[in-house]
């Protein structure tokens, strides 16, 4: 029986419980070493089990924290045995593949986790991931955790709810102590209460040692209580056989369970046979037990600690590369040689490095990192050490780590480097132990280190280094001395012919100049079948820096399917931003809050701020559309001060965006002037040259209602050489709206609209309203209508309701009325939205599950709320109802 837990068991009923009744959840259980997590962990499946659900257990084991996907692996070998063979998958696909294997079960399962805080990384953002999508299935997820920065860090991210264990309460711990120890005088009982301080684990295991030895044995007093019971734990293992001693150090040093691996192993360490009768001792002294499975498991974590602390080092290598000849897997064994190892081994260290990319590119991030810091360590070649760290620092600061970017920084020994390594350590050093890249003035800089590495052969690298830095371009504003002598460099640089990383680099920092060509091979390539979801991703990002929305989402969305296939999720936020881009830009607002609103959640999933900024950016442009004025400007008030903060002043222009089309949605027309006009003032902070291409139809439109033609002439005559020059199709299609507007003709106005504008709903709808209400006030009310109930269909189609509402109006002057049409659609949740257009589009609730990355018990539940919210009963006829109001 627990003692002084009931809060705690009462917690993980109820959670058991909702989990029987289809409403999934995880607790996380956390509290310092000893104090109880590992009782309630056996209390949780003990429950379970009386309730009949079934109970999967694994242990996160410190030896096994380099190995990915080895935590779920255990937990899940017994639903299928293959589950560990996932190298190369990510965590997210992974996750995904959880979730599909749980929905196949036909019972109410608890996944019981001990000691989390030892799990691979792989394995927690699996756990994580699924925890946060067990809303709709019968599936309850347990993890015991112990306190401490790492594990604060991990459930910040995870943002799982938690279920602290405290000290016990003075009378329950001295029930305890009376249990576990009885007869101890009254002074020894009080000095065992006082030295365990409510800590259970300390309760009995120094409780019994008074109870053998005396009060002598819990001196002395300033030691923590962890470190006396490992010594605790220690002096046990000490009076055990040797051979049993070489057991447990192997068994405590192994990444595996297996019991004959350990007896291998043990064997070539006492360099004699060592059997499973030798365990004996330590599994009838309670400290390890063995399953039927030939599963070894010792009794509390602190045992493992104890007995690597109390073996030396060259014991504890010994251990290592006996594990290393036994043990199975290429990985497995060279971590065991890397930890054998007590000199430099360049053959080593390669072997590391390789395993380190590996695990990189199965987004492994940690493991990489682990792996590439140890083959440093282990490096002979100088050149080769130094290149490795700064492989590992590049990996850290990819994980947000720029404590362990510029600690591995400072390793490196500049004097031993090669040139190209030389010019990366400089760029680095500017970029992560200076200012970071806010400002132009360090472009410079950094386009001369590129051509440092494209001077020293490495074209590879500096193909790389120019897409990595061409963003940064696009949203500096930098002079353009040092913007041409990019496009220069970007052009000098002889990479493979089918290489599109140079082509997409020009688009970004060269728009105007190198458009009309770059334009021109974008659109050569949309057709080939042989590009990577990277190169998709940059292509289509470089065809949005052009302002070719319709050919940048061609290339976007074929990217994010192959991204969502492969659970790439971290280059799948990026690609959901650049089409929530898009769509704002393009006036949709319905897939603009559809794409910023999953690419926020995702974004968040895989802690990248820089990204949800930009979500969170796309979605205010796209409330701004929609008429929710409050919200519009809530996300550009927090979003200003963000970039204000971190020097981003480029980007205010973004926000001076959201407020011109909130304030021209709202019908005010001259505040709406002075947003947007600051975006073309190269004199004020929010200027930026290529995001205003975007904005000349809105700016023209609050001109027309706020008399300020002539600002707008001045613009257009500006903008139309650069227009001729870049053949920018959204520039292009906003001075056509523009000088259709200066003419004030309708000859004008027939040109404009007779122009291809498929690709451009909003604008042609723009052009119907304005031209429509023009002729109203001709007194040719006959020929405006058509043109208003075009306009007013096809803003209600985008979700633009502000501008649906004012063509109705202009339709009502001229004598006709058309009712605002009610979208059950729009009373649904994004993510209720997707669903049903998924749904639409015919894909299964298992294909829909693994496009969100949900369960499909979700998706089914969703639907169910879906169909009544929008009127229908069915599938086929949720389609027609999203066919009639497509357009």
């Amino acid at each position: 029986m627990i003692v002084g837990r009931a809060a705690q068991i009462q917690a993980l009923t109820a959670m058991l419980d909702e989990a029987m009744q289809h409403r999934g959840g995880a607790l996380v259980v956390r509290g310092e070493a000893g104090i109880g997590k590992s009782a309630l962990w056996r209390e949780a499946c003990a429950l379970a089990e009386v309730r009949g659900m079934r109970v999967l257990t694994t242990v996160g084991v410190q030896a096994e924290v380099q190995l990915p996907y080895a935590g779920v692996g255990h937990l899940f070998r017994r639903l299928r045995p293959e589950f560990g063979a996932v190298e190369g998958e990510s965590p997210f696909r992974v996750g995904v593949e959880v979730l599909d294997l749980l929905g196949g079960l036909d019972e109410p399962v608890l996944l019981a986790v001990e000691d989390a805080h030892w799990l691979d990384r792989t394995s927690w953002e699996v756990l994580a991931f699924v925890a946060r999508r067990l809303e709709s299935d019968p599936v309850a997820l347990m993890l015991t955790a112990r306190d401490g920065e790492d594990v604060d860090r991990l459930l910040a991210a995870a943002a799982l709810p938690e279920l602290r264990m405290e000290p016990l309460e003075a009378d329950h711990a001295g029930a305890l102590l009376d249990q576990v120890a009885p007869g101890l005088s009254p002074a020894l009982r009080e000095r065992v209460l006082a030295v365990s301080a409510g800590n259970p684990l300390g309760l009995v295991e120094l409780g019994g040692l008074a109870a053998r030895s005396g009060g002598a044995a819990l001196l002395p007093s300033r030691l923590p209580l962890s470190t006396r019971v490992e010594r605790t734990f220690a002096g046990l293992v000490g009076e055990l056989p040797a051979a049993t001693r070489a057991l447990l150090l192997v068994a405590a040093l192994d990444d595996g369970d297996d019991l004959d691996e350990v007896l291998a192993a043990a064997s070539r360490l006492e360099e004699r046979p060592v059997t499973a009768d030798d365990m004996e001792p330590a599994v009838v002294s309670r400290l390890v037990s063995v399953d039927e499975q030939y599963r070894l498991r010792f009794r509390h974590p602190l045992l493992r600690s104890a007995l690597r602390q109390s073996a030396s080092a060259a014991r504890r290598r010994r251990a290592h590369a006996c594990l290393a000849a036994v043990v199975a897997g290429d990985d497995r064994r060279v971590w065991h040689r890397a930890a054998a190892a007590a000199d430099p081994d360049e053959a080593l260290a390669a072997d590391l490095a390789a395993m380190a990319i590996r695990a990189r590119y199965a987004q492994a991030a940690e493991i990489a990192l682990a792996a590439m810091e140890r083959a440093a360590q282990l490096s002979e070649d100088p050149q080769e050490r130094g290149s490795r760290l700064l492989w590992a620092a590049t990996t850290a600061d990819e994980q947000g780590d720029a404590q362990t970017a510029r600690r591995l920084l400072e390793l490196v020994d500049e004097t031993r480097l090669r040139p190209a390594d030389l010019a990366r350590l400089s760029w680095y050093r500017e970029t992560y132990l200076g200012n970071g890249w806010t400002g132009s003035a360090r472009l410079g800089v950094f386009v001369e280190l590129i051509d440092t590495i494209r001077r020293a052969g490495e074209t590879d690298l500096a193909l790389e280094a120019l897409t990595s830095i061409c963003l940064r371009f696009y949203w500096t504003n930098p002079d353009d001395r040092t913007r041409l002598r990019f496009v220069e460099l970007a052009e000098l640089i002889e990479g493979p012919a089918d290489d599109t990383r140079a082509l997409c680099a020009l688009a970004q920092v060269a728009p105007v100049e190198r458009g009309a060509s770059c334009l021109e091979g974008l659109t050569a390539l949309q057709y080939r079948l042989d590009l990577t979801p990277r190169e998709r991703y940059d292509l289509g990002f470089a065809a949005s820096a052009l302002g070719a929305f319709t050919l940048s989402n061609t290339f976007l969305a074929a990217s994010a399917d192959a991204l969502r296939a492969q659970g790439r999720i971290g280059m799948l936020t990026q690609a959901l931003t650049s089409l929530a881009y898009n769509a704002a830009a393009a006036g949709d607002a319905r897939a603009a809050v559809s794409a910023a609103t999953e690419c926020a959640a995702l974004a968040t999933e895989t802690r990248a701020p820089v990204w949800a900024l930009q979500a969170r950016l796309q979605l205010g442009m796209a409330e701004a559309l929609r008429g929710n004025e409050e919200i519009a400007t809530e996300i550009a008030d927090v979003s200003e001060k963000t970039m204000f903060t971190a020097g981003m002043h480029a980007m205010l222009s973004l926000t001076q965006r959201i407020r011109g089309i909130n304030a021209l949605a709202s019908g005010r027309f001259e505040e709406a002037f002075g947003h947007l006009y600051r975006v073309f003032d190269p004199g004020d902070v929010a200027y930026h040259p290529y995001l205003r291409f975007t904005l000349v139809g809105h700016l023209t439109e609050a001109a027309v209602h706020c008399g300020a033609l002539d600002e707008v002439g001045a613009v257009v005559a500006e903008l139309t050489p650069i227009a001729a020059q870049s053949r920018s199709p959204v520039l292009t299609t906003g001075l056509r709206y523009a000088d259709a507007v200066l003419a004030d003709d309708p000859a004008a106005y027939e040109a404009a609209i007779a122009a291809d504008l498929r690709d451009w709903p909003f604008e042609r709808a723009r052009l119907q309203l304005t031209y429509g209400g023009w002729l109203r006030r001709q007194r040719q009310a006959a020929e405006s209508r058509p043109l208003l109930r075009a306009a007013a269909a096809a803003f209600d189609a985008l979700g633009a309701t502000p501008w649906a509402d004012r063509a109705r109006a202009e339709l009502r002057a001229t004598g006709e009325s058309r009712r605002k049409p009610i979208d059950a659609i729009d009373a649904l949740t994004p993510q209720e939205q997707q669903i049903a257009r998924l749904a639409a589009d015919g894909l299964s609730n298992r294909e829909i599950a693994e496009r969100l990355f949900l369960s499909p018990r979700t998706v089914t539940t969703h639907l169910y709320r879906i169909y009544p919210k929008v009127g229908v009963k069915s599938r086929s006829e949720l389609a027609a109802m999203m066919a009639e109001r497509s357009f």
